[in-house]
């Protein structure tokens, strides 16, 4: 059990994470103006020259876009409450706002979403049905004065974030890209279909798919997710990250046609770009819509660190251990601190007959880090596996980017390492 301090701490991170969002306007229009400051500091007549070749002009533009992008995020973290429970918004910094906003929600939603707080891993799960398609109404419009963009319709405390922060903000950007926009339909045809071919490989019994059950640890936007459940499967995702848990939420519940918003991702480098028009392009989510999942489809998410959530549970009852029949992990075990205990744990949770589904590299995230970082080849990582009990099959490597930018002049291609293992009885 969190102590008061341990949750309050949590809470001030999950409100750190929203300002992030909500600043997110100002930080992005004050590195523009910064590159203005930089045009006064040239000779006049390089000034002039990039005056006529519109240099100044797309600055402008730009500005103008940052502000499109700050209203989706605004709508995103429009209501933080929906996310915490009684005690965390009593305990919140600015809780007063928080609650007033939480019992407005309350008094004109019709429950829809079931929050569930576990011990320790201090995890909340969103269930989303087919047939849940009313939804609450959160859209405020948005000013396009810089200094109002981080309002939202509550005016809470405002905390420092720092240039890391908005970085992931901007990264969400291009995660809804990857996700749910049409553009981005290249990257999951390269990862997520042979995923999902896999899958049904092993289970090919249509008809007993709702029974099969399939964990997606670091989901991300939860797209991969949507697909397998799409199927017939019961699925559910598994995300640690606020900067995903936040948007994900968002974009399965609260958009209401295909391509409501129009994003514009590319617009906070200038380095490697062809021209205004791949820069400034706008790229609109959802490419389809996530409430037209099949009557009677399972899709949940469920938010936590992923060695608590499946880890060994005190009461047998809560412990997850042979409960799924596939785990699919795509871009997730270089997440692992310790990836002996990822294995142990996929390992312990798949049912006999399961099978774990993997694509990605080894980009280990702690790696330089204060925290434990235990980083192992791709070799090691699969004679590790051969130990804890997995049988490796169907190996192959696949080329694919990572939220890139397809029309710019640079990109980064991961020689991402695809398998297929089964867990073997001893």
């Amino acid at each position: 059990m969190l102590t008061d301090e341990e949750r309050r701490e949590e809470v001030t991170h999950f409100m750190k994470v929203v300002d992030a969002f909500r600043q997110y306007g100002p930080n992005a229009i004050s590195a523009n103006t910064r590159r203005r400051r930089d045009w006064y500091r040239i000779p006049k007549e390089d000034r002039e020259l990039l005056e006529n070749i519109g240099w100044k002009t797309r600055l402008d533009t730009v500005d103008d876009l940052i502000l499109e992008n700050a209203k989706v995020l605004n709508r995103i973290v429009d209501n933080p409450a929906i996310f915490m429970d009684d005690e965390e918004l009593l305990l919140a910094e600015d809780g007063k706002v928080i609650i007033e906003s939480a019992q407005e929600t309350r008094a004109n939603v019709s429950p829809r979403v079931e929050h569930e707080h576990h011990r320790q891993a201090h995890s909340e799960v969103h269930h989303y049905h087919e047939d849940e398609q009313t939804a609450p109404n959160h859209s405020h419009s948005h000013s396009h004065s810089p200094s109002e963009l981080s309002h939202s319709h509550h005016e809470p405390k405002k905390r420092q974030v720092s240039p890391v922060d908005i970085d992931k903000v901007r990264s969400t950007l291009k995660q809804f890209v990857r996700d749910w926009s049409e553009e981005g339909r290249i990257e999951r045809d390269q990862c997520y279909k042979p995923m999902i071919e896999a899958l049904l490989n092993h289970f090919p019994d249509e008809s007993t798919r709702k029974t099969r059950r399939v964990s997606i640890p670091g989901a991300g936007l939860a797209r991969l997710g949507w697909e397998v459940a799409f199927l017939g499967f019961e699925t559910q995702c598994n995300e640690f990250s606020h900067y995903m848990l936040l948007p994900s939420y968002y974009v399965l519940n609260e958009t209401k046609h295909v391509n409501q918003h129009t994003i514009y991702p590319f617009i906070h480098s200038l380095s490697n770009i062809v021209g205004s028009e791949s820069l400034l392009r706008g790229i609109s989510f959802p490419d389809i819509l996530p409430s037209s999942l099949p009557p009677g489809s399972n899709f949940s998410m469920v938010a936590g660190d992923f060695e608590q959530l499946f880890g060994v549970k005190e009461h047998p009852e809560e412990d997850e251990a042979g409960k799924w029949d596939a785990v699919m992990t795509c871009f997730f075990i270089d997440t692992a601190k310790n990836i002996v205990n990822y294995l142990r744990v996929i390992h312990r949770i798949l049912a006999p007959g399961g099978v774990w589904i993997n694509c990605g590299p080894l980009l280990w995230h702690w790696e330089n880090t204060d925290d434990i970082s235990i980083e192992v080849s791709l070799e090691e990582v699969k004679a590790l596996a051969t130990q804890v009990g997995f049988e490796i099959k169907n190996e192959h490597t696949i080329n694919t980017s990572y939220v890139g930018d397809e029309q710019s002049m640079l990109g980064y291609v991961y020689k991402a390492a695809f398998w297929t293992a089964t867990r073997v009885e001893r």
